[in-house]
């Protein structure tokens, strides 16, 4: 595809993104999108957030947060974060992970997110999730980061949160370079699980993490 086209293409997406909370507001004018980051990872804490945006902004280069550039999408993120009406953001840690499971502690940080806006949205977009204990209307899309602009915008912060947190833990465990796979389960992540074995922000509960064979006489 020629670079023209490509860009035709990316705004066509943002139209197509920005229209679409623009069609729910008619009916309720304060929309939350909610996604978050980190279901996956083997070690760290999952982040969720939630952000309204007014009626009638457009942000550029808004998209799934997973098909940003890293530079960009710190761009990105500060564009969300002086436009936004409300931003709000939930983390839950490994430990809470491993005695609640991710399923359930996804949902306790987006109600977090939810509940530290500072306001009452009228209608709540979630990436692929329901939340039993919030009483919004809410609306479940699947792939919500590439249909609406508020879940994009939130799956946006959340990354940026998440992968910050994640180079404040590469400092303090050099030994596992979360700076580069940001505690995802790459080649390099599951070698320094077996040479060193899990550390505190690893999530004990997911096999992954306690499947691998340590060295002989390695202690955890």
């Amino acid at each position: 595809m020629s670079p023209e086209r490509r860009r035709k293409a990316r705004r066509k997406t943002l139209h197509s993104l920005f229209s679409h909370d623009e069609e729910i507001r008619r009916a309720h004018p304060v929309v939350a999108g909610l996604d978050e980051a980190g279901r996956g990872p083997l070690a760290g804490p999952v982040v969720a957030a939630a952000v309204v945006l007014p009626s009638g902004i457009v942000i550029e280069g808004l998209r799934d947060s997973k098909k940003i550039a890293e530079k960009q999408r710190k761009e990105v993120f500060w564009h969300i974060v002086r436009h936004a009406a409300a931003v709000g953001v939930g983390i839950v840690t490994a430990e809470e992970i491993d005695r609640i499971n991710i399923l359930q502690a996804t949902k306790r940080a987006m109600q977090s997110a939810v509940e530290d806006l500072g306001i009452r949205p009228d209608i709540l977009l979630i990436d692929a999730v329901e939340l039993p204990h919030i009483d919004i209307r809410q609306h479940s899309i699947i792939r919500g980061e590439s249909a609406s602009a508020s879940i994009a915008a939130a799956s946006v912060v959340a990354k940026v949160v998440r992968d910050d947190i994640m180079l404040d833990y590469h400092e303090k465990y050099p030994a596992y370079n979360f700076r580069a796979h940001k505690g995802y389960s790459t080649r390099e992540h599951m070698e320094m699980i077996r040479t060193h074995g899990p550390c505190p922000i690893h999530r004990k509960s997911f096999s992954r993490v306690m499947d691998v064979q340590l060295p002989l006489g390695h202690e955890t």
